[in-house]
């Protein structure tokens, strides 16, 4: 029986930023996550944060938490 992979939790760290219709975590390194997020961040806009979420394709964060670093 094949079964779903389950998703994998990631923490990561950086700025975001207000990019298309997805906000943006730009890491350290200076990859870029798309952030699908449903609480409200705009006061944490240009400001380091860290994300807790789960990977939803390739770039995409499907986000559980979002908090200043």
């Amino acid at each position: 029986m094949n079964s779903m992979p389950r998703p994998t939790p990631l923490e990561l760290t950086g700025i975001l930023l207000e990019k298309g219709p997805y906000p943006i975590l730009r890491a350290p390194d200076g990859g870029e996550w798309r952030l699908d997020i449903l609480k409200r961040h705009k006061h944490l806009l240009g400001t380091r944060v860290k994300v807790t979420g789960t990977r939803d394709g390739f770039d995409l964060l499907a986000v559980e938490r979002i908090e200043p670093a």
